[in-house]
């Protein structure tokens, strides 16, 4: 199977702009000092810091979490890629490069090495996790569950039962001749049926009086 190849222009641009931005900083490397191999690993370890940085972010970026280390470190390499490119362009002399940026350049190796590290070796807490043993003695850890919080069912009280009236009470209420005529004509009834004596509810309802009245009632037919 023929497969096209084609140019892509931002590719193109980029490895042109990656070769340009490394042979400026091997050649910064160079006139401060720094020569043979030691030349040609500066620009490496610039690029790999920017790359590194780039990549942290983005990673950082989609968790969510904050992503100044990894803003801090991208700055510090892209400044050292922009300075190199500035400094080669005529406005330094690499014949005689000032002490201080021969410092920058010798400090060069322990700063991205400590940003790389940091980068790359960022630790993350979470919750501590015990290994279980089965019944095998072989240890698994078991999945980590949300903690859920607890459900208080509240507690439904009964509710209390009306205090009877006492049989002292039952005097106190009146009651018409004809109401007591009717209600004793009811119990008569009941206790013909059911062959026990009427209670004050079965009577209260018969008769469709206040319970205060029924137990007036039912303490006078007793």
């Amino acid at each position: 199977m023929h497969t096209e190849i084609r140019p892509d222009a931002v590719l193109v641009q980029a490895v042109i702009a990656g070769a340009l931005s490394f042979a400026h900083l091997h050649d910064l490397a160079a006139a401060a000092g720094q020569d043979g191999w030691k030349a040609w690993a500066y620009p490496i370890s610039v690029d790999l810091l920017l790359v590194a940085a780039w990549r942290r972010l983005r990673l950082l970026r989609g968790a969510g979490e904050p992503t100044r280390s990894a803003w801090t470190w991208f700055a510090v390499a892209l400044a050292a890629s922009l300075g190199a490119n500035v400094a080669t362009a005529g406005l330094l002399d690499l014949d005689a490069v000032p002490s201080w940026l021969r410092i920058l350049v010798a400090g060069w190796p322990a700063l991205a090495f400590l940003g790389g590290t940091l980068l790359v070796h960022k630790a993350t807490e979470g919750p501590a996790v015990t290994p279980e043993h089965d019944q095998n003695g072989h240890a698994h850890v078991a999945p980590l569950q949300a903690s859920e919080p607890e459900q208080t069912v509240p507690e439904v009280q009964a509710p209390e039962p009306a205090p009877a009236l006492p049989p002292s009470a039952s005097a106190v209420v009146p009651v018409p001749d004809a109401l007591l005529a009717y209600g004793r004509k009811v119990a008569d009834e009941h206790q013909a049926r059911t062959g026990n004596p009427i209670d004050p509810d079965t009577l209260r309802a018969r008769l469709g009086v206040p319970a205060p009245m029924a137990q007036a009632i039912a303490a006078q037919l007793a």
